[in-house]
């Protein structure tokens, strides 16, 4: 097969490969249509996992399912399937208390160009392919229905991963696609009153659109001094993070934070960076 890969730090270009083996549970699927995440970016270009050498890019598609192993049930060569970025192992015990994304061990189940080659490929693996495909229906554009390998579930799991509830006050940081994604979990998980910090005309436009009650221009100052002073001195309940940098933007949301509030962070912090925050913003360090 031929696939778009990494071929070192900073380093891309076309690679020829085997196509992959399929064990009794996986698929091989031929792609019809994929999209760049800017994660890949991360990856080859700001060395946020750590080294790669050789290893095909990608982690957004949907496809044609090619081969499938003997145990394979709900999929047969010839459907048209949605392929998630998050593949995990369905018999870990950390999928199956509910983190996925975890699967093996940290960011295990994030298989596609982490742990193994990705989908911008002529071919590509997928495991536990009966846990891990969705049907994609004949109707629904390929081109389209990308946007749900990725996009838009990780911004809608910020609000779960900081338990998003009833009436609660939600501070959204950063609202490019993901956030904006974030900002429209917060609301129909039933958010209450929703802060969109950003500044660009546009997505400004969009969040007001998707529930934001709120907008926070980080320009105008500190992101926790504006939603201090519109709150009453309050803060938020739940801060959810789709942007900024491992350093201002949790000190900032730990600032904001009620007593007893989360965070959700679905923004990809290089890993060599520390995230840093005041102590006493976290009641030092007894803060719930």
């Amino acid at each position: 097969m031929k696939g778009f890969a990494m071929l070192g730090p900073n380093k891309t270009g076309f690679i020829e490969k085997e196509d992959p083996k399929v064990g009794s549970r996986d698929a091989l699927v031929r792609p019809l249509a994929v999209a760049p995440c800017t994660s890949d970016i991360h990856t080859v270009f700001e060395d946020a996992l750590g080294p790669r050498e050789n290893m095909i890019l990608g982690h957004e598609a949907c496809g044609v399912v090619v081969e499938v192993g003997e145990d394979v049930k709900d999929f047969k060569p010839g459907d048209r399937v949605l392929v998630p970025a998050i593949t995990p192992n369905w018999s870990d015990v950390y999928s199956q208390a509910g983190y996925a994304t975890d699967s093996d061990g940290m960011l295990g189940g994030w298989k596609f160009s982490n742990i193994k080659d990705g989908v911008f490929a002529t071919r590509f693996h997928v495991n536990d392919a009966d846990g891990n495909l969705a049907h994609l229906p004949d109707e629904i554009d390929p081109t389209e229905a990308c946007m749900l390998s990725d996009m838009i579930p990780t911004g809608l799991h910020a609000s779960e991963m900081a338990g998003v509830t009833f009436g609660d006050a939600v501070a959204v940081i950063g609202i490019g696609p993901v956030g904006l994604m974030a900002l429209r979990g917060a609301v129909l998980h039933g958010a209450g009153r929703v802060f969109a910090v950003g500044s660009r005309e546009k997505t400004v436009e969009v969040a007001k659109k998707y529930g934001a009650t709120d907008i926070i221009d980080y320009h105008n100052g500190r992101i926790s001094d504006q939603i201090l002073e519109a709150t009453g001195g309050q803060g938020v309940d739940k801060v959810l993070i789709a942007g900024g940098n491992a350093k201002d933007t949790f000190e900032e949301a730990v600032r904001m934070l009620k007593p007893g509030g989360s965070i959700g962070n679905v923004n990809y912090l290089n890993g060599h960076d520390d995230v840093v925050f005041n102590a006493g913003d976290w009641g030092v360090g007894m803060g719930h």
